[in-house]
């Protein structure tokens, strides 16, 4: 009874949460390509980060950091080996006429505007500058591109744009009469970080437990009915109408409204990408987050004979029906947890609440929410493929940026990103950040693996001969084809799902094909039960 309660609420979350979560494995872009953009000798650079530390009568006192322009030499990418430059304001401020203060191998700071970049960064070197930092009109970054007219440039020193507060700052310095000095360098990102290898092994262990609790489920209904039938039923369908009331079926239908509903909620997460929409989020994020937990701790707890008693033991509750003695006792513990990472999401460590709450909460959506056969899983990954996609890498034609890549950043909302991610901080990487994975590229294959355990315990199919084994090992290589096309792309998000789909799909349908059971699989996804009576005794 009480467990019909916590599946229907969970399946009302599931559905906001679903449809907000994204398809994306992310590093953090610090190489940027542009196509758009004129290349030509001598303006061929890629648009890099730059790190701009700052030092104030010889302390050390904040860090920037900036774009590198199109142009120009490429910066050392070893901080030891850039050399502390002094920091010199522009006089004219624009720089678009020789200076009156003199240069000897000064970096020069300059306003934007009035000419052309290329136009500063001449002046700048034939005055004596040695780099030349331009300073945005704008919060936000600016790519510094050469106009169309200009062929063959041999521009001789570096120009970094910085964000318009990084120039506040120092002329903030320059105007105290101190002496400010500035580091240039962009440093490269390792190939490979060890959050990346945490994150797959968080998103593989997920649908691992999540699949053997949705197969443990599936064989103790299939138990069950075969009982009532021993008993003398003669009535199927009365046993199978019990076991929809615990699980929500996907049919083909609702797959392909799936990606219609998910893409009307991105399009409204781009347009509406504010703090207090995060904050939105985070209420949504933080009530699924209960619910998931709850059921998690619930069904962990009742394992042990001591609580087991207290886990079958019911109190009837206002609004909400019979309710376990072991759910009140957990129910507090679990609000307190959410609530607490909730206002304390910034600081340093609350990514570990986030995971938590969002592992439990994908186990527990694989457990109520599941596909009846592979048609239907079929139908939903290849509709959640071209979803993914569309939102990476085509999206920018019509909205000129990437709108996965921005909702799953949280760009202009003032957080890390939207909360219906799984994230690990970067601690080798020098630019720091996250690696994350968002919930879709776990719960969409995750539905497809959990089937095949089913499929594989009610046929009595051993390890080596099922589907399961299988379906996980071509989850966790499609997985890791994603984090290497990642370390590739310069940490570039890479749609996941362009990767995993493939193997875990393909995998399947190959050795349903050899091993002639894909008509069965395609259309019934379970073994045939006939009645009164069928033995099931899995391994």
């Amino acid at each position: 009874m009480e467990f019909k309660k916590v599946d229907c609420s969970i399946c009302a979350v599931f559905v906001v949460v679903l449809v907000l979560c994204t398809g994306l494995v992310s590093g953090g872009d610090i190489v940027h390509q542009d196509d758009i953009a004129p290349s030509r000798p001598g303006c061929s650079n890629n648009f890099v980060l730059v790190k701009v530390p700052i030092w104030v009568d010889g302390i050390e006192v904040t860090e920037f950091v900036g774009v590198g322009a199109r142009f120009g030499p490429t910066l050392e990418s070893k901080e030891k080996r850039a050399n502390q430059t002094r920091l010199a304001f522009a006089d004219p401020p624009d720089c678009c006429s020789t200076p009156r203060n003199k240069l000897t191998g000064e970096a020069i700071l300059v306003h934007r505007g009035n000419c052309s970049f290329t136009t500063k960064a001449n002046v700048a070197e034939d005055a004596g500058a040695s780099a030349i930092l331009i300073i945005n009109n704008q919060t936000e970054l600016f790519k510094m591109v050469c106009e169309p007219h200009e062929h063959d440039l041999d521009i001789g020193i570096p120009a970094i744009m910085l964000p318009q507060h990084a120039g506040t700052s120092l002329i903030k310095f320059l105007g105290n009469s101190s002496s400010v000095s500035v580091q240039l360098y962009s440093p490269k990102r390792p190939m490979v970080d060890v959050a990346e290898v945490f994150l797959w092994l968080m998103a593989v262990a997920t649908i691992l437990c999540a699949s053997y609790w949705s197969a443990w489920r599936a064989r103790e209904a299939a138990i069950e009915q075969d009982k009532l039938l021993k008993d003398g039923s003669n009535e199927c369908n009365v046993t199978e109408g019990s076991r929809s009331g615990v699980v929500l079926e996907i049919n083909i239908i609702s797959a392909v409204l799936f990606v219609v509903v998910a893409s009307c909620f991105l399009i409204m997460l781009y347009k509406l990408m504010s703090s207090w929409f995060i904050e939105v989020l985070v209420v949504l994020f933080a009530i699924g987050g209960v619910e998931g937990l709850q059921t998690c701790l619930v069904a962990l707890l009742s394992c042990f004979r001591w609580f087991e008693r207290f886990g079958q033991s019911y109190i009837k509750i206002p609004f909400l029906g019979p309710v376990s003695y072991l759910t009140l006792a957990i129910s507090p513990f679990c609000i307190a947890f959410a609530v607490l990472w909730a206002v304390y999401r910034h600081i340093s460590f609350a990514w570990i609440g986030q995971d938590i709450l969002g592992i439990a909460l994908i186990i527990t959506v694989l457990q109520v929410v599941q596909i009846p056969n592979l048609k239907v899983g079929t139908v939903l990954l290849s509709c959640s493929l071209l979803y993914d996609l569309f939102w990476v890498f085509l999206s920018k034609s019509l909205f000129h940026k990437s709108v996965m890549i921005v909702v799953a950043r949280g760009d202009k909302s003032g957080e890390d990103g939207i909360p219906m991610l799984l994230k690990i901080p970067r601690l080798f990487d020098p630019w720091h950040g996250y690696s994350i994975i968002g919930f879709g590229d776990i719960i969409l294959p995750g539905l497809l693996v959990a089937f095949s355990l089913r499929y594989d315990w009610l046929c009595n199919k051993r390890l080596r001969d099922g589907y399961f084994l299988w379906a996980m090992l071509a989850y966790g290589l499609g997985l890791l084809t994603t984090y290497v096309a990642l370390n590739l792309m310069d940490g570039h998000g890479q749609p996941a799902l362009l990767y995993i789909v493939p193997f875990t799909l393909g995998t399947f349908l190959t050795l349903g094909k050899q091993r002639g059971d894909l008509k069965h699989l395609w259309t019934r996804g379970e073994p045939d039960r006939p009645c009164p009576h069928v033995r099931l005794q899995p391994e």
